[in-house]
């Protein structure tokens, strides 16, 4: 069985993808730093990998640390998604965000190609894409200023890549540009579980749906859009998970180094307010809704073409909006 290394494996989209790994033959090996995970995720991932899952604790800054685990194991290819991912807190903090998310693949690159390993596929995000004049947006759309530290490392590392594959005649990349996942697995085993306040909207959700807060607020309903509010193309976290399995079985049939870009959502938008109603609409629970200022740092509407990745990479988005709403409460009841 060939061995994935997943960096930040042990986080809200990592776990998942470690599963659906397993679920497809391959054996992951996690490396995660549970800076922005907590350790309480990895009994339920044993269980669902059927304790097949191998697990790291360390930095993906810390070349050495990198180097042990190419050490330990022959690894056939990788998942990066390790990075912070808080498009608010990277306004707040850039320089946190700007060391970790680029160092990280720095040091990853290089003890790839220490040990001749070529095959990467990179989490990046639409965030890319800053405020695109036309939708949906296609991978080739033009990306324009990002709108956050965040959104400006994720084009870095983009840049990076293609650099780095041009000088390495070897390396083959896949760049998936994630939507918004949302939802937690249909067994409600593993989910998002964020350290402190969400940042992201499904979380906070849930939680006020639980009365562990008191009210939502919407940052922001002036918006140009159809209810005011922001939009957004809410991808279920399996299907996530399932596109990075099967961009890596896509760098495993090519023959030729290649550098590739895919959209990961379901082509769909849909605004905060919407959510909000379908939410309380399948899961019969009502919620606190309170309206305040926009937030720093959020795009007025964005959602995905994904017309390529259907056709080169095989893949659809299975689950509906519905059903990321039903999963994601399913694993808050579980949290108790």
């Amino acid at each position: 069985m060939k061995k994935i290394l997943l960096t930040g494996g042990a986080g809200y989209i990592g776990s998942h993808i470690a599963v659906q790994l397993h679920e497809n033959g391959y054996i992951p090996v996690v490396i995660d730093n549970f800076s922005n995970s907590q350790e309480s995720v990895v009994e339920p991932l044993r269980k669902l990998t059927e304790n097949r899952l191998i697990l790291y604790k360390a930095d993906c800054n810390n070349y050495m640390q990198l180097q042990e685990i190419f050490n330990d194991h022959q690894i056939d290819g990788v998942i990066h998604l390790a990075a912070y991912k808080a498009v608010g807190e990277s306004v707040e903090d850039p320089l946190k965000y700007y060391e970790n998310n680029i160092q990280s693949l720095v040091q990853l690159l290089k003890v790839m190609e220490d040990n001749g390993v070529n095959k990467l596929v990179f989490s990046s995000s639409c965030t890319v894409y800053g405020t695109p004049e036309k939708q949906p947006v296609t991978e080739e759309t033009p990306w324009k200023p990002a709108f956050s530290p965040y959104g400006y490392t994720k084009q870095i590392c983009e840049n990076i890549l293609r650099d780095s594959h041009a000088a390495n005649e070897d390396l083959s990349v896949v760049s998936l540009r994630y939507f918004n996942p949302v939802g937690a697995h249909p067994t409600g085993l593993i989910g998002e579980l964020p350290i402190g306040t969400p940042n992201n909207l499904i979380p906070y959700i849930t939680q006020v749906g639980a009365g562990i807060r008191d009210h939502l607020t919407v940052f922001g309903n002036d918006y140009n859009t159809p209810d005011g509010t922001c939009i957004r193309d809410y991808i279920h976290v399996v299907d996530v998970a399932d596109a990075h399995v099967a961009a890596f079985d896509y760098l495993d049939k090519k023959k030729d180094s290649s550098l590739d870009i895919f959209n990961i959502g379901t082509g769909k938008g849909v605004s905060v307010q919407e959510i909000i109603d379908i939410f309380q609409d399948v899961n019969k629970i009502p919620l606190n809704v309170v309206y305040g200022e926009r937030r720093a740092g959020d795009v007025e509407g964005i959602y995905a073409d994904v017309t390529k990745g259907e056709k080169e990479l095989g893949w659809k988005a299975k689950y509906n909006i519905e059903d990321s709403l039903k999963h994601a409460w399913k694993w808050q009841q579980n949290l108790g």
